[in-house]
């Protein structure tokens, strides 16, 4: 079922120029465009200390989101979708392992912790961003579906954790959301 939905996604990869550069630029720059769209949030106007709050948990978010693939891979060796001739890849291959997507991680870090901020205008576009990244990474045939899978839960993991461990306005948050 995960390379038959996989090769399904991808088969349009190659038919439309276009659109496979999009994807590849997506892909490629998705998730720095998404911390850029970040880091500008530490001078909204409204709201300013609850949106900086939100910046800083989506920063930690993302680190621990990656921190949690970093152990998986300790464990988990599954090989490119293109290696196994599931799908037509687009860009250069990678020489790591396919399980879980850090793209999928640091995208879906970021949303998860914007949404558990209760922003909702900004949660919207950071979802609609994030799942643009994971459907590239499906498209250009990097990865599995359910690597992205993979990397979107371990993303929602580190936002959950850093939403129970980081709180609004404690003495670490108001020194930090303070800055600038």
């Amino acid at each position: 079922m995960d390379a038959a939905l996989t090769h399904w996604i991808n088969a349009a990869a190659g038919v439309s120029p276009f659109l496979d550069k999009s994807m590849i630029g997506v892909s490629q720059i998705g998730v720095p465009l998404m911390v850029l769209a970040v880091v500008l949030q530490w001078w909204a106007k409204v709201d300013r200390y609850h949106v900086r709050h939100a910046a800083v948990s989506a920063g930690l978010a993302f680190l621990l989101g990656l921190a949690i693939n970093q152990a998986i891979l300790l464990f988990v060796h599954r090989i490119r979708p293109y290696d196994a001739g599931v799908t037509h890849l687009l860009i250069a291959p990678s020489a790591d392992w396919s399980f879980p997507s850090d793209h999928a991680t640091a995208s879906i870090a970021i949303f998860a912790a914007f949404a558990m901020q209760g922003l909702p205008r900004r949660t919207i576009a950071l979802f609609a961003m994030a799942f643009l990244i994971c459907w590239s990474r499906l498209y250009i045939g990097t990865h599995y579906l359910t690597d992205v899978v993979g990397g979107a839960i371990a993303g929602v993991l580190g936002a959950v954790v850093v939403r129970l461990a980081y709180r609004e306005n404690s003495r670490l948050d108001n020194l930090v959301t303070k800055i600038l």
